[in-house]
């Protein structure tokens, strides 16, 4: 009995053996030829080029997009063979500035079908390929042999080719055509808004479309249009590549389709009436988020002189803060679609995305806190010019109070950023309406006005009161350029506000080298702003226990069944801050966190960020804070309020 047990032992390996050539190792990753097969069998053999990469590295498609290339392999030997293409799994789109890439992460299987002569055991070959991060990019190589003599059946490998095989893309069940300008239309059985959720094209040439840019989803009866943007100026006239659906749960649907001469439907979308009054209540809950705050001052003063008699004059000052609001929301809007039209990743609140806009925004914030502090006056503000400062109020407010996004306002913003031209300004144009309504509404409704106190002294007190939150204002955005710009950005700014301040005292004198001295000071700090140089971009991950967010981590998380909680903040984001510092930093909220192996990971928009502008837009928004629980086992994941508190984290985690 001792006997057949021994000699079973001894020929376990030979059932298990497996058909692996020797790796090539880095410091990037390890690869190596492996067989679907112990032996060759006829002149057929499935092989395929495995490539185990560390985090953060990847290799390109076949299709690479605008840089790289995709690996290449040679057969040696024996003499006569011949090794057919490869077979790619579905890539991972990675855009860094104006280039797009089309990548390979994590363990990748290249399958490919070799052509032997009758009766080889033994395969030699030689690879190149590129293996990149997102800093630099390693040219390596190497030379590979491959004993085939383990007897008949699968290989101890066979798993990774079964694996491979069913992640492949499988042919597609629906039509698709593509209209001249870049629409590609996707109709078939299920296509439904409820059913899908993302859908992306990997062209299978790199001229075919602009690879950067994104790529909008709308939806028609019985399918999709995907806007695509064409490389040339030649009409496309068909296109072949690999398109993948994500379903509301996150799972991915890989197919490859070859697109026909077709021309662009009309879309369907949602009733126009529903996203302006979206926007309108959008716009009107904004004045209650933590973002208005550093206009309540001028917004107090603006209240306080709707209580005077003179109800035309209030009128009149009214409307100036409406055009004002609704001029500047229309003005941020048309900037917004051109960028996003030139194929600009960028997203609500992208304004504070620029140093030299956050500088600008602080001196002229310094500059009206000396004004409430009786320093100097601006016509407008003064008794003389009302309607004027009401209108320049109106924009400032926008400016200043609209890097975050209600309730809402989120969907409406990205529905207007996907709709016609016309409808989009309607949508911005309400938007900036829904902000200034409080102060219209006091203005034309008598009955709301005398419930406001009369005018009197202690307006005066009010107004120099209100110069601290002006001057809070301005040290809170002293602060977010230091995390864009570092100390030497923010010492610029402490400089141009002086010089600005210094002006502004000058304008007292009414002697003309006073004037003129004051026009060098101004000059002065505006020549400051080309000097502000953004600093090396480095993901924030200020919450405790928490990593940077990575699309590949996200899915390599996903894929394992771990939970994971998202947060999408900007450091110019107040609500943001408000809910890091209430709903997420806490010592309790961060043992519920590890009590439950829940991942923190938090997508840091302060800067231009095209991979989390992405992700902003496949779950609908186009701005923060965005807040996304993943639950464990792969399990559909959960947008919270734009308002967090504990209870609401801990429900979602629970």
């Amino acid at each position: 009995m001792m006997r057949w047990l021994l000699l079973a032992l001894l020929l376990v390996p030979a059932f298990a053996r497996a058909a692996e050539s020797n790796r090539v190792t880095s410091a990037r990753d390890t690869v190596s030829l492996i067989s679907a097969t112990k032996s060759a069998t006829g002149t057929k053999l499935h092989l395929g080029l495995l490539f185990r990469l560390k985090p953060d590295w990847h290799i390109y498609w076949s299709d690479p997009g605008d840089a790289g290339e995709p690996p290449a392999l040679e057969l040696t030997a024996p003499a006569g063979a011949k090794a057919g293409p490869f077979a790619y799994p579905p890539p991972h789109w990675l855009v860094a500035g104006s280039v797009g890439d089309y990548v390979e992460t994590g363990t990748v299987l290249l399958p490919f079908t070799a052509t032997l002569p009758s009766g080889a055991t033994a395969i030699a070959a030689k690879a190149r390929w590129l293996v990149c991060n997102p800093k630099i990019c390693v040219p390596e190589q190497g030379r590979f042999n491959l004993s085939l003599q383990g007897g008949a059946g699968p290989s101890r490998e066979a798993g990774l080719f079964a694996k491979a095989r069913a992640a492949m893309p499988r042919p597609s069940p629906f039509a698709a055509t593509i209209a001249p300008g870049g629409d590609l239309t996707v109709t078939g059985a299920g296509l439904t808004r409820t059913a899908v959720k993302t859908a992306h094209v990997f062209p299978a040439s790199p001229d075919a479309i602009v690879n950067a840019a994104p790529q909008p989803l709308h939806f028609i009866r019985n399918g999709f249009v995907l806007d695509l943007k064409p490389a040339g100026s030649k009409p496309m006239r068909v296109l072949a590549g690999i398109l993948e659906i994500t379903d509301p749960t996150g799972q991915v649907q890989a197919l490859t389709i070859a697109a026909t001469p077709g021309v662009a439907p009309s879309t369907m979308p949602t009733p126009w009436i529903v996203w302006i009054g979206a926007a309108l209540l959008g716009g009107l809950i904004l004045n209650l988020m933590p973002c208005v705050f550093p206009i309540l001052a001028m917004k107090a003063l603006a209240v306080a002189r709707f209580g005077h008699d003179d109800k035309r004059a209030a009128r009149r000052e009214a409307l100036g803060y409406t055009a004002g609001s609704v001029a500047a929301m229309l003005a941020l809007g048309i900037v917004l679609i051109v960028l996003r039209a030139g194929g600009a990743a960028l997203g609500w609140g992208f304004q504070f995305q620029s140093p030299a806009f956050i500088a600008v925004m602080a001196w002229i914030v310094v500059a009206i806190g000396l004004n409430f502090a009786g320093l100097y006056e601006i016509p407008g503000i003064a008794m003389r010019n009302r309607t004027t400062g009401s209108f320049a109020t109106g924009v400032l407010a926008v400016l200043v109070a609209t890097p975050c996004t209600a309730p809402f306002m989120g969907g409406a913003v990205a529905a207007a950023l996907a709709a016609p031209i016309v409808l989009a300004l309607g949508i911005f144009g309400a938007l900036g309406l829904g902000i200034a309504l409080p102060f219209l509404a006091l203005a034309l409704a008598p009955a709301l006005a005398r419930i406001l106190p009369r005018p009197g002294a202690w307006m005066i007190v009010l107004r120099q009161f209100m110069a601290f939150p002006m001057f809070a204002t301005a040290s809170w955005l002293l602060w977010v350029m230091t995390t864009e710009a570092g100390a030497d950005g923010a010492l610029i700014v402490a400089a141009g506000a002086v010089l600005i301040g210094f002006a502004l005292w000058l304008l007292r004198f009414r002697f003309l080298l006073a004037r003129g001295l004051a026009v060098v000071s101004v000059i002065a700090a505006a020549a400051l702003l080309p000097r502000i140089v953004p600093a090396d971009a480095a993901a924030r991950t200020t919450l405790p226990h928490s990593i940077p967010y990575s699309p590949g981590k996200l899915a390599s998380l996903r894929a394992a069944g771990k939970p994971v909680f998202v947060d999408i903040t900007a450091a110019w984001c107040i609500t943001c801050q408000v809910n890091d510092r209430i709903a997420l930093e806490p010592a309790a909220i961060q043992r519920d966190f590890a009590a439950r192996h829940v991942t923190l990971m938090v997508g840091d928009w302060t800067r231009r960020a095209p991979a989390i502008t992405r992700y902003l837009a496949a779950h609908g928004r186009d701005g923060v804070p965005l807040y996304v629980f993943y639950p464990p086992d792969r399990g559909k994941p959960v947008i919270l309020p734009q308002i967090l508190t504990p209870s609401i984290v801990r429900r979602a985690i629970k």
